[in-house]
């Protein structure tokens, strides 16, 4: 059956394009600048709307195995699809640990049993996570994104050097969590204001970018494909433009809640509480030009679920981590794009086809569609993931999801989990 999805705007060679769009067996089959005859064809009027690329979040903590109480597969693949991503990259602190091929199994089981979107893993660098002796990466490579110990640094530089030595070996990508675990002292916000206004443990913006300037040099050395996860501080960002303009292969991501609030938007709230912290204006001001420049690269979430009383405990007590799949791009649509700080089609090759291009995943012609004219209010009790803590609770955004179109196909965005 062909279906002819009229009066769209949809994005074609770096821009968008009014169109009328021919589906057929499951697939785009054309774009029409102008209405093709619709005889035989079935008619979904998409007034205006606008079809994206299926977006690609490379940082989610989907928590199974091992900790289903906070979120699952199947929960958190359809938050990923009512927030417009047809995939996702799922981070290796897990129970057990994914450094192994056959750890690497199980959680390979429940993505081909319940996800609703695709779901590419991380492998872990170093046994356990603890940051020691490698994993068997060799045999995890087919399987797997890339390589990341995420939710902790790799602290030995001579661990991270045989890390991307055998990475580079297989092809792969290094993704760095980077805290250097000497310089953070106990601390649970950033090392700022707000922190000394209230007698709190900051984590200092030094425990991040020192192990970046390390893990630079050390790609410089190997040659190594390197990421770097949910950076969060101006001197991080200034690292990796001269690291990229020295020729390395270094790419970099930050989070939305990076981008758009920082230490003066802090509560005594679980839903501000994450890592690394929200840093101070200026840092968010130099990310938002970063991405403009396209000096960071992509947009992920660092989607991290825990449960609610793991989130009500304030700001010291807390579990690190918020969600973010359901709302990401809203946000930043709002905030960046609709105040001119950011275009459209700069926020679409973040959030879409640069995290794909980087990690080699293939989105396999999805595409998510979204009425931009819409406002809406973020209410997490309406999330599809079992996690609620977001800083955006209860903000007024504009960019409704309407559905994905994976294979070309409408699915609804009112699916429940």
């Amino acid at each position: 059956m062909k279906t002819l999805l009229a009066n769209a705007k949809i994005y074609k060679d770096r821009a968008f394009i009014s169109a009328d769009i021919v589906v057929s067996d499951g697939r785009i089959a054309g774009i029409h600048p102008s209405h093709p005859p619709v005889g035989g064809l079935a008619v979904v009027d998409l007034n205006q709307c606008f079809l994206f690329p299926g977006l690609v979040d490379v940082h989610v903590h989907l928590r199974e195995p091992g900790f289903s109480y906070k979120e699952t597969v199947s929960a958190g693949t359809l938050a990923a699809s009512a927030g417009g991503f047809c995939a996702v990259c799922t981070m290796p602190n897990l129970d057990p640990v994914p450094d192994c091929l056959e750890n690497l199994k199980v959680q390979l089981d429940i993505i081909e049993r319940d996800a609703a979107v695709k779901v590419v893993p991380f492998g872990a660098i170093t046994v356990g996570e603890g940051g020691e002796r490698l994993s068997d990466m060799e045999s995890m490579a087919p399987y797997v994104a890339g390589f990341s110990d995420d939710g902790r640094g790799v602290q030995s530089a001579a661990v991270m050097r045989s890390a991307m030595e055998k990475a580079r070996s297989l092809g792969k990508v290094i993704s760095a969590h980077c805290e250097d675990n000497s310089l953070l002292h106990g601390g649970y916000i950033h090392d700022g204001a707000y922190a000394r206004a209230h007698g709190y443990r900051g984590i200092s913006s030094e425990s991040e970018w020192r192990q970046i300037e390390r893990d630079v040099e050390l790609c410089a050395q190997t040659g190594c494909a390197y990421h770097v996860c949910h950076i969060s501080t101006a001197k991080s960002l200034d690292i990796i433009r001269q690291a990229k303009k020295s020729g390395l292969d270094v790419t970099c991501e930050t989070a939305p809640h990076y981008l758009v609030l920082s230490e003066d938007d802090i509560r005594e709230d679980g839903r501000f509480k994450m890592n690394p912290p929200l840093r101070t204006p200026d840092d968010r001001d130099a990310l938002v030009e970063g991405l403009a420049d396209g000096s960071i690269d992509m947009v992920a979430t660092d989607h991290a679920p825990h449960s609610r009383e793991e989130k009500s405990r304030g700001l010291e007590g807390s579990l690190m981590g918020v969600v973010g799949l359901e709302c990401a791009f809203p946000v930043l649509y709002t905030k960046l794009v609709k105040t001119g700080k950011l275009t459209l089609e700069r926020l679409t090759e973040a959030m879409s086809t640069a995290p794909a291009r980087r990690f080699g995943i293939d989105t396999d012609e999805a595409y998510a569609v979204f009425d931009l004219g819409e406002a809406y209010t973020v209410d997490p009790e309406k999330f599809r993931s079992k996690g609620r803590a977001t800083p955006f609770d209860a903000d007024t955004v504009y960019g409704k999801h309407i559905a994905t179109l994976p294979h070309g196909q409408m699915q609804p965005e009112s699916r429940e989990a």
